[in-house]
């Protein structure tokens, strides 16, 4: 079987339930959850004397449990403590132990690959409509998209008037070794984005997720005549709002060190990302594997929990130049706030921008604080920008995948690509092998390859 009709990225195989290796890196995410608890234990001696500084946010439960506190016998109090720890840390072991041993697979029918350079792939998920180019995040695999038969974005669009195409990413190859963040943008997605438009005649919309979003805005930037409209779902913009300072300055401390083990493994490997990114949260894990071990083993949300917990340990390394503008460039410098990020010899200002954009801020994102992704908003808005925003009351995660994904945020964006994808610049003139200048291939004569055919059980939220 070939590449071109299978890839792990756009529909990883069946694997057994003893061969997930998840939650990665195991021992890491245990003694996040383990130190935390014993935090617990450690501070119940301060608590008592009230001598530890709560945040506003908590300070009225904090005087409660005070009050508690000093009228139960202290002994008492640390073995019910004690106790609660030892129950907490099992309830996770237990979720962990269920989600290795679950039974699922994901068994979605590939998309077929329209396009390719080096380890990048355009894959079509079919549908009469309007072709919408979506670009994910270089950290995680694109497939949360079409995660599963019933959670699947793509999948969902094609059925409601488009044609999505995604950029499956896939692992770095050696034709990437040598790419930074400007080179995935030049070299991968404006040859993407314009092969699309000379086979549909015209320019069309890009929606972009989390990183992928700062990408999908370089790319309007440098090919402005071929993106039609923007849509940016959960995108970082200032890294250093709500609290990101400071880990900022602790990334910029740490660049030799970064340096050094880049040059020592030549990539950023995929736990050393899961470890990054476990570092915004550290708590997760405790709760949603203990979640988790509560759950209907045999039901829909348990399922749902297992697709996209695969999904978050099916990583792939960063190549040095990506690993480096990102853990120093963005989240270190802040460049993109500051204007300091280039892409073809051009800052990448959202001011810039010469369509319209919609924003999507989930409102319980942890990952992306609303802060970070409005100040690309406000940008915009600055320049004159036309600036749609929805603000789903949804996580980073589950504004794409969750329950209510479909309602918050599929069918307002469904909606708003409707109202852009119709705008079509005027056609001018096309090389197929050169840089795009606006016309193209009639879209009534493409040959569309099928959509991926759906299962008979396969069914989308609504």
């Amino acid at each position: 079987m070939t590449r071109d009709s299978f890839s792990p990225s756009a529909s990883s195989p069946p694997q057994p339930a003893s061969a997930r290796p998840g939650p990665r890196p195991l021992a890491l995410h245990l003694n996040s959850a383990l130190t935390i608890l014993q935090g617990s234990l450690a501070a119940l001696p301060s608590s008592r004397l009230g001598l530890i500084a709560w945040s506003a946010s908590v300070r009225p439960q904090a005087e409660s449990l005070a009050a508690d506190l000093a009228s139960s016998p202290p002994d008492a109090v640390a073995r019910a403590l004690a106790a609660e720890v030892a129950a907490r840390y099992r309830a996770m072991l237990e979720g962990i132990r269920l989600y290795r041993a679950h039974p699922y697979v994901r068994d979605l029918e590939p998309a077929p690959t329209v396009w390719r350079a080096g380890g990048t792939r355009l894959t079509d998920y079919g549908g009469d409509g309007p072709p919408v180019l979506f670009v994910p995040s270089l950290v995680n695999r694109g497939y949360v998209l079409d995660l599963s038969a019933r959670r699947s974005l793509l999948r969902w669009l094609a059925t409601q008037g488009f044609r999505p195409y995604l950029v499956d990413w896939d692992a770095p190859t050696e034709a990437e070794r040598g790419l930074d963040l400007g080179g995935y943008v030049m070299q991968r997605l404006v040859p993407a984005l314009e092969h699309l438009a000379f086979e549909h005649g015209g320019p069309l919309p890009v929606v972009g997720y989390c990183m992928g979003g700062d990408l999908a805005l370089a790319l309007a930037l440098v090919r402005p005549q071929a993106v039609a409209a923007l849509a940016l779902l959960a995108t970082p913009w200032d890294f250093h709002a709500e609290g990101g300072a400071g880990r900022g300055r602790l990334l910029v401390a740490g660049r030799d060190g970064i340096d050094a083990s880049l040059r020592l493994g030549g990539e950023m490997p995929v736990d050393a990302l899961q470890a990054f990114f476990l570092g915004l949260d550290p708590a997760l894990s405790l709760k949603k594997f203990a979640a988790f071990a509560a759950m209907d083993q045999a039901g829909e949300a348990a399922a749902d929990f297992v697709a996209l917990e695969d999904w978050l340990n099916d990583g792939v390394p960063l190549v040095p130049g990506v690993a480096r503008d990102c853990l120093v460039g963005w989240y270190g410098e802040n460049v993109t706030a500051r204007l300091g990020w280039h892409v073809d010899g051009r800052a990448v200002d959202p001011a810039a921008l010469t369509c319209p954009l919609l924003l999507a801020v989930p409102a319980n994102d942890r990952i992306v604080p609303p802060g970070s992704a409005r100040a690309l908003g406000s940008r915009a808005a600055a320049g004159g920008v036309a600036v749609t925003e929805i603000a789903p009351p949804l996580g980073h995660i589950g504004m794409v995948v969750g329950g209510r994904a479909a309602a918050r945020l599929w069918q307002p964006l469904a909606d708003w690509l409707r109202l852009h994808a119709a705008v079509q610049n005027p056609p001018l003139s096309v090389t197929p092998a050169g840089s795009y200048r606006g016309g193209g291939r009639s879209q009534s004569k493409n040959k569309r390859p099928k959509r991926p055919p759906r299962t008979a059980s396969q069914e989308f939220p609504t």
